[in-house]
Order: structure tokens, then C-alpha cells, then sequence
């Protein structure tokens, strides 16, 4: 024996309003999070082709990180 089933119809344009589709925004942060992400593994990938002994030389990403941590602070 089956068991009767409903279908749902779909919402019309007209019944969406505009607090609907203004709460799908994006906040900034959102697509800038992933973009600093990727580009900080890119510097990592990118300096991990100079891997020396440890000669007490400072690594350009620790240059970076200071300058920018300069800037911020």
C-alpha cells in the first residue's frame, strides 16, 4: 500500500520581496577571507623552492609578515 504524497509549489517571482533578497548579501569579509587564504599559501608554496640549512638569514615571508605587521601595529 503507498502512502499518499504532497507536492509543494514553488513560490512565485512576485511572492519573493526585497528583504529576501537583500538578507542573501554578502558581507565583505566573505569573499575576502578565501583571497587572503590563497594568497598566503601562495607565498608559502612560492618560498618553499629556496629551502636552505638554517643560516640565521631571515625568510622573505618573515620580511613580510614584519612589514606588515608594522603597518598594522
Amino acid at each position: 500500500m503507498s502512502a499518499p504524497t504532497r507536492t509543494r509549489s514553488l513560490p512565485s517571482a512576485r511572492r519573493v520581496s526585497a528583504t529576501t533578497v537583500a538578507s542573501t548579501r554578502l558581507h565583505w569579509w566573505a569573499p575576502a577571507l578565501p583571497a587572503l587564504a590563497f594568497g598566503l599559501l601562495l607565498l608559502l608554496l612560492a618560498g618553499s623552492g629556496e629551502g636552505h640549512a638554517a643560516t640565521g638569514e631571515v625568510s622573505g615571508l618573515v620580511q613580510v609578515a614584519e612589514q606588515f605587521l608594522r603597518a598594522v601595529g
